[in-house]
């Protein structure tokens, strides 16, 4: 419990309480005390012990807590069921519904001084604005939410770390993304604080910016781990984000069975939660998979399902990332055309500091597609942009094609000093791919 009130502020309240229930001081006094001794209380002048508030809280009829720091009985067990009920708002796709409720919640918390809540309820509001789109929101929400959890220890403090970095990575920060989560693990690893849910968190988090990097030997590592831990585990959402993190890394060694095996795990468990936007990302992985393993027809219908229901859920970024993934297929079933409409409605919801590497995927598309109608200044112009935002991302995994791409362009158009130039790049990307941002791996848990 929070430190008592100032001993005015305590008489005020059992003043108020007193005259509301009708008493005289002498009622409110007896057995134990005077009424001197109460009217002395209400002026403020005394400081009441424990066991005199306890005697004046009893017959007022009210906790021993509400008179100490005026928080009504079971207010705290209230607030708590009342942060579930919106945590299941914005599982069923309605963020901004769910944002009401947090931060409506996050005032009564901060009123009565619990810092838990109000932890609970940041950590709520950062998750709403990662799905809306709103990336420098949700970074001050998990910053504030580690602010409030500063006295906790550091797997309690984890999920807000854990905000912060998909927040940078969604901005296309990736390397201090991955700064983050290694330091964190780092900590957690060589501390001995082994909390399965915590690491579990934290290496599912990593394997996304590890393949962007191009940082795969560590992105399969972390997919290990992930894996190793996970029957100690004891929240299955967790779980389901974790069987479609390592989804990636089992693609880009080629086990597309087992991606999808594990895919398929990660949305039956989505189901069973009612996880409405996790579900809706997990049909958009399922349909990267399929597309890498030239089910085009099945991946197109996985990833129109993907985007319907982020459209439904207003996960703005969510939606347009995943509508670039559908345009691509689209593309590669020979429909162009309708690729192009779908990339040029979306390219306004991305930018440097918002979804870059999609943003990038984006621009590559719309040259190829440039270069294919023989427009080679329109695709000089989105490979150039392309590039322009890998660079800033740090996202070494996509460098060298696009670099290959380029130089093939202007070695056509007879720039060959220039497409040299290019080539040189992404060579330089090819042979050290994501090892020029990321230091000494991080220690590892104790498997």
């Amino acid at each position: 419990m929070r430190e008592r009130d100032d001993p005015e502020v305590i008489g005020r309240r059992v003043q108020q309480l007193r005259t509301q229930r009708g008493l005289t001081q002498r009622q409110l006094a007896e057995p134990a005390y005077t009424p001197a001794y109460i009217s002395t209380l209400e002026a403020g002048r005394v400081r009441a012990s424990d066991e005199a508030l306890r005697h004046i809280a009893g017959r007022l009829g009210v906790a021993f807590e509400e008179l100490a720091v005026g928080r009504p009985a079971h207010l705290a067990t209230d607030l708590r069921l009342r942060l579930t009920e919106a945590q299941r708002v914005l599982a069923d796709g309605r963020a901004e519904e769910a944002a009401g409720q947090y931060a409506a919640l996050l005032t009564e918390a901060e009123t009565h001084g619990l810092r838990g809540e109000q932890a609970t309820a940041l950590l709520g509001l950062g998750e709403c604005a990662l799905e809306t789109g709103e990336l420098e929101g949700a970074r001050e929400f998990f910053e504030r939410a580690e602010t409030r959890l500063a006295e906790e220890s550091l797997p309690v403090r984890v999920p807000a770390v854990r905000g912060r970095a998909v927040a940078h990575y969604l901005a296309g920060e990736l390397r201090y993304a991955v700064y983050l989560l290694e330091s964190t693990l780092d900590e957690l690893n060589r501390g001995g604080l082994h909390d399965p849910d915590a690491l579990l968190l934290l290496y599912a988090s990593v394997i996304g910016p590890y393949m962007d990097m191009g940082a795969h030997a560590r992105a399969a590592q972390a997919a290990e781990f992930a894996l190793a831990l996970a029957p100690r585990a004891g929240d299955p959402a967790l779980i389901a984000r974790m069987h479609r993190s390592v989804a990636r890394t089992l693609i880009a060694e080629g086990r597309v069975s087992e991606a999808d095996a594990s895919l398929a795990k990660a949305a039956e468990l989505y189901r069973t939660l009612r996880l409405r936007t996790e579900l809706a990302n997990c049909h958009w992985m399922r349909g990267y998979v399929c597309a890498q393993n030239g089910e085009l027809e099945r991946a197109e219908a996985e990833l129109r399902q993907a985007y319907a229901m982020l459209s439904e859920s207003r996960a703005a970024l969510y939606r347009s990332q995943a509508a670039v993934e559908l345009a691509d297929v689209l593309h590669r079933r020979g429909r162009s055309e309708e690729s192009a409409v779908l990339l040029e409605g979306v390219l306004g919801d991305f930018s440097s500091e918002r979804g870059a590497v999609h943003a990038a995927a984006a621009h590559r598309l719309l040259g190829i597609i440039a270069e294919d109608a023989r427009d080679t200044e329109a695709a000089e112009e989105h490979y150039v942009r392309a590039l322009s935002l890998l660079e800033r991302a740090g996202a070494a995994g996509d460098l060298a094609d696009l670099c290959r791409l380029l130089g093939d362009l202007l070695r056509r158009t007879g720039r060959i000093e220039a497409a040299l130039d290019a080539y040189r790049t992404g060579l330089g990307h090819r042979t050290t791919p994501g090892t020029t941002t990321l230091g000494p791996a991080p220690a590892q848990p104790p498997l």
